[in-house]
């Protein structure tokens, strides 16, 4: 205990960094989500296919192997990024490839006659969608997108392997440094549990005042 209190600061740290790669990575997830699940509703057949393609490849595949190509694999065309610049565009592209099929099938969900009547009142297809589909479809993904928020904060800890000191890199560097584990992982193990049961309850609220909205 008295070890973990002595790195306390060390351990925060960690966590700060983890809650930094969740939040950005979530909020570029959001915004590739939504345009490849209107790209595969809307879109024409290259941009289905595309967007198709995008996400069977991210789906399939492994979050490590992606983290590798970004950070190892793009240095051979010459493209080198940072630890961190890596660590924000390969959870941004995963995410965004699931988030994707909850956005789809949010939209999907919202009855057609809704927009059926949007259109005769005079909108237009993309002002249907973006005024009365998309707050709906919002409502209606909160609790999956809840879930997938929670998922990528426990994934973070993947990317210590191209060497970002979030909170599990931080455990690992004070087990080196002291030859002890088991406090350290504990004490990350209560930190990820604390962030993650904070994130529940903000999503909760927030799935709250949209019900009340809506």
């Amino acid at each position: 205990m008295k070890l973990v209190l002595d790195n306390l600061e060390y351990l925060l740290t960690g966590a700060y960094y983890t809650l930094q790669i969740t939040l950005v990575s979530m909020f570029f997830g959001l915004i590739i989500g939504l345009v490849v699940a209107i790209a595969r509703l809307k879109g024409n057949v290259l941009f289905r296919n595309i967007a198709r393609v995008y996400v069977s490849i991210i789906r399939g595949t492994p979050l490590m192997v992606q983290i590798f190509i970004v950070y190892y694999g793009l240095p051979d065309w010459g493209i080198k990024l940072s630890p961190m610049m890596s660590a924000y565009i390969s959870m941004s592209l995963n995410i965004g490839a699931y988030l994707s099929e909850t956005f789809r099938a949010t939209i999907l969900s919202v009855d057609h006659g809704q927009t059926e009547a949007a259109q005769s009142l005079g909108m237009t297809p993309w002002q249907s969608m973006r005024f009365v589909v998309l707050p709906q479809a919002a409502r209606i993904a909160i609790p999956p997108l809840g879930n997938s928020f929670i998922g990528m904060l426990k994934e973070t800890s993947l990317v210590s392997v191209v060497t970002v000191v979030e909170l599990f890199r931080a455990a690992q560097l004070l087990v080196s440094r002291y030859y002890v584990a088991m406090p350290f992982f504990l004490a990350i193990g209560l930190m990820y549990w604390i962030m993650s049961t904070g994130l529940s309850f903000i999503l909760n609220r927030i799935e709250k005042r949209l019900s009340k909205a809506y």
